[in-house]
């Protein structure tokens, strides 16, 4: 790997940069673990593909919104380390495949110079900050939520509460009641409120997907923006401190609030307060950037086909609140698009609209900000790119994640029968092109980054054995689900696993059978009235398996005999002491604090320093192989086997000298004494280790 050197003006992003190369470097050498190098590049972006020796890039755009420079950015560096194919995810997020991971920080030094950032968009920390992609222009909206969105995602990024927590953790904001944001699958949701003319938000705590969705708690029905960041600080620090870090099946919130219950989650909420560097963050919602619209003259067109015009009009155009405006849908297979386009697209919003996209939780695309008479404009434009199928937001518009593509847990393809499933709604079952109420989605395993399970339709990526030992793809048909509004929804029942070839014959059952007894209901009031059994009577005769054929045992979208692959290996490691690597890390969090207090941080520097003592406690936990679950655990049992048996002497116990920082209001003086208690401990916690090294 080359030296590498960024001409980037922020010190603070040119310093990640230059450690990302550095740690590479160490990781190539033999000088990281495995374990540790993979933790730290998913927190810049980095993740490991299902084909070994490259790497997917994750961009992290917040809230779903690019302008036209920075698309154009992305689409240079996607032609020069990829290969000109973007992915939008169900997170607003853009990725990017087949990248050489010793190229990934030129790659994200040139993705910065348009304010573009990797940092945070895999791994255990806070994750693109998702909103409703109409926020600012929602005709029903109480008020813009994109300044708070923005706002948080910035208080979050780089923060050392976060970066390495048990799980990741997710937020969205919803500009209205319609909850568009999803507020109740994330472990925080906010839904925008007005209360007397204050601007607020209803919170939603403890959502999430995977095997075991759990609908989100309400938390308040009504919170001020000012105390939006200070509670989801206290939630990140609970979450740290308690989450579970051993076992990533269980170590999301939702989890730890199941455990705990929503009124002792609260109580550890309010312990947490005195720790804030804020009681409350006011948000200037007034110097958000302000939208400027092209005033170009809209060139003349002929629309040549009025109908296909007007079709378009009815399913891809959205109203919005400005006057004289609307926003405009594509509709993105599979939320693939090339960088060709990309780039004329770039050039169209910015000559004629705001200059700006927003991409989608459904993995489209909206313009907003088109004037009413440039629809006609738009739309050949538009056609021109391939970018003017009807039907944006419908239910011929699949959602579907990566799968077996690219992805290392994929079980079975999501692409392939996304695309196959949408071919068989256009040709027989065209009217659902306008159909809004039966939304439709596809994950290629358990952990549903395509939701499949809070969809009306969702199939989820399996794999079935026959009795002669044979392996085939396979589809888990999963029904019911919804999203109501105001933080209410309903997760889809698992109906049936059949086949993958027969995923079609599913929907057409589904379809005929909506078609024939719905009587004009939406699809989620007739799931419920008939209940899940009489979907599993419709679907059984698909799930019998005797009577397969070799065409099942190919997956869609491939010609190849399926063969069942989970988690193929990222790249090779070495073996070294992870007891040793532990204490360096906590050497790392004490000079970060030192950097953070130096730079009037206490706060952040307070924090750093707690990090280094649960780190260098882990180090000797570790090395006497006791579980290291959880930090509040590590506390305890650091107690118990070390300072009850005084074989590390610290006066008061571990526990008083680590838990100062929530009895504690951050100050300099604190700081200051707090990261001397620091050091000190990592000095006894090196010495003792040495000495346990030199008598074995």
């Amino acid at each position: 790997m080359q030296s590498f050197r960024t001409e980037i003006e922020d010190p603070i992003v040119e310093k990640d940069i230059v450690e990302l190369a550095t740690k590479i470097q160490r990781f190539h050498d033999g000088k990281i673990d495995e374990e540790k190098f993979r933790s730290l590049r998913l927190a810049r972006g980095v993740y490991g593909q299902r084909q070994q020796g490259v790497q997917m890039i994750r961009i992290k755009l917040p809230y779903g919104k690019v302008t036209a420079r920075q698309l154009r950015r992305i689409c240079d560096v996607s032609d020069e380390y990829s290969r000109g194919r973007l992915h939008i995810t169900t997170r607003q997020d853009i990725q990017i495949h087949y990248v050489d991971l010793n190229r990934t920080p030129e790659l994200w030094a040139e993705l910065e110079k348009d304010e573009v950032t990797l940092r945070e968009a895999c791994g255990n920390t806070v994750r693109n900050v998702t909103a409703s992609e109409t926020a600012g222009i929602d005709v029903d909206e109480p008020f813009d939520v994109s300044p708070y969105a923005d706002a948080v995602f910035k208080y979050f990024l780089r923060n050392p509460i976060s970066q390495e927590m048990g799980r990741k953790f997710k937020v969205s904001f919803s500009a209205s009641d319609a909850d568009t944001g999803l507020s109740y699958m994330h472990d925080l949701g906010f839904i925008a409120k007005l209360s007397n003319g204050v601007r607020g938000f209803k919170v939603m705590l403890g959502g999430g997907l995977g095997s075991q969705p759990r609908h989100a708690d309400t938390l308040f029905e009504f919170l001020p923006t000012d105390e939006i960041i200070p509670l989801m600080e206290t939630v990140v620090r609970v979450f740290d401190r308690y989450g579970e870090r051993k076992s990533r099946a269980k170590a999301r919130m939702k989890f730890l609030l199941k455990d705990l219950g929503l009124d002792g989650f609260k109580e550890l909420l309010a312990a947490e307060k005195t720790a804030l560097p804020f009681s409350t963050v006011a948000i200037d919602a007034d110097s958000y950037p302000r939208v400027q619209v092209a005033t170009a003259a809209i060139p003349e067109v002929a629309i040549k086909d009025v109908k296909a015009f007007e079709q378009w009009k009815a399913t891809n155009v959205i109203p919005q609140k400005q006057p004289g405006y609307v926003a405009v849908g594509i509709k993105v297979l599979l939320g693939d698009f090339y960088t060709d386009k990309a780039r004329l697209l770039a050039n169209l919003v910015e000559q004629y609209a705001a200059g700006e996209i927003r991409l989608s939780l459904r993995q489209n695309i909206l313009i907003p900000f088109v004037a009413e008479n440039a629809l006609p404009f738009f739309y050949t434009a538009l056609e021109k790119l391939g970018f003017a199928e009807a039907g944006y937001n419908k239910a011929v518009d699949i959602t579907a994640c990566p799968g077996t593509d690219t992805c290392n847990l994929g079980i079975a393809s999501s692409t392939g029968i996304a695309e196959k499933l949408e071919s068989v709604i256009k040709e027989e079952y065209p009217q659902y092109r306008n159909n809004a109420d039966v939304v439709i989605k596809i994950s290629g395993c358990m952990n549903a980054c395509g939701q499949h399970n809070m969809a009306h339709i969702g199939f989820q990526g399996m794999s079935i054995r026959t009795k002669d030992k044979l392996v085939a793809p396979a589809l888990q048909v999963l029904l019911g689900g919804g999203n109501f509004g105001n933080g209410k929804a309903r997760f889809a029942d698992k109906v049936v696993k059949i086949p993958s070839k027969r995923g079609p014959q599913a929907l057409r059952l589904i379809l005929d059978d909506f078609e024939a007894n719905g009587n004009g209901s939406d699809y989620a009031v007739y799931y419920t009235e008939k209940g899940e059994h009489y979907f599993y009577d419709l679907l059984k005769p698909l799930t019998q398996i005797d009577n397969l054929t070799p065409e099942d045992f190919i997956d869609w979208g491939t010609t190849d005999t399926y063969k069942k692959a989970i988690g193929v290996g990222e790249c090779a490691g070495v073996v070294i002491d992870l007891v040793a690597t532990l204490l360096l890390e906590s050497e790392e969090k004490i000079e970060q604090a030192q950097d953070a207090f130096n730079n009037d941080r206490w706060a952040a520097s307070i924090y750093y320093s707690y990090t280094s003592m649960v780190n260098s406690a882990k180090a000797l936990l570790t090395a006497e192989k006791t579980k290291t679950n959880t930090h509040a655990a590590i506390i305890k049992d650091f107690d118990e086997k070390f300072v009850a048996t005084d074989r590390i002497a610290i006066q008061g116990g571990f526990e008083n000298l680590v838990l100062q920082l929530n009895k504690n209001a951050p100050s300099e003086a604190f700081a200051k004494s707090y990261m001397n208690d620091a050091k000190v401990f990592l000095k006894a916690a090196e010495a003792f280790r040495t000495s346990e090294l030199q008598e074995a």
